[in-house]
């Protein structure tokens, strides 16, 4: 079998883990495996192979790390409105309780709602800023 073909198979099985894992790392050293197949179909010997896989491979994960690194943090998955579809809604507060919540219907259901930290709560209408557990955090319109 040749070398092209060993290389072309090892890609083949680093994307088809890489589809089993969820993972992309195993599809950027697959692309180091192709780039050596490659190689190998322009007649390169056995150890520049290996040195086009390694420096594809790992040069491809080295860059993905550092576009990572560049990339801002996304908000928690409680304040993330991708995740959460309460996020940016709208609730009318009819009055707070001594305690710094409220009650609300809102989807049909009763919710406790509490004020974003540092605010005051007021009565009136409110954007859902963040969902933790049962309790809707919120901030004045």
């Amino acid at each position: 079998m040749a070398s092209s073909t060993i290389w072309w198979l090892a890609a083949g099985a680093a994307i088809v883990l890489e589809l089993l894992s969820g993972t992309v790392y195993l599809l950027l050293l697959g692309a180091g495996f192709a780039a050596a197949a490659l190689a190998a179909h322009a007649g390169a010997g056995m150890s520049t192979q290996l040195i086009v896989a390694a420096v594809v491979g790992v040069g491809a994960v080295l860059v993905w790390h550092a576009v990572r690194r560049k990339r801002p943090a996304g908000p928690p998955a409680s304040a993330n409105r991708d995740i959460n579809l309460d996020i940016g809604e709208s609730v009318f507060v009819e009055h707070w309780n001594p305690d710094g919540t409220a009650t609300v219907r809102y989807r049909g259901a009763q919710w406790t709602v509490v004020p974003r930290a540092g605010t005051t709560p007021t009565a009136g209408e409110h954007r859902v800023t963040e969902v933790v557990g049962s309790r809707l955090v919120v901030d004045k319109i």
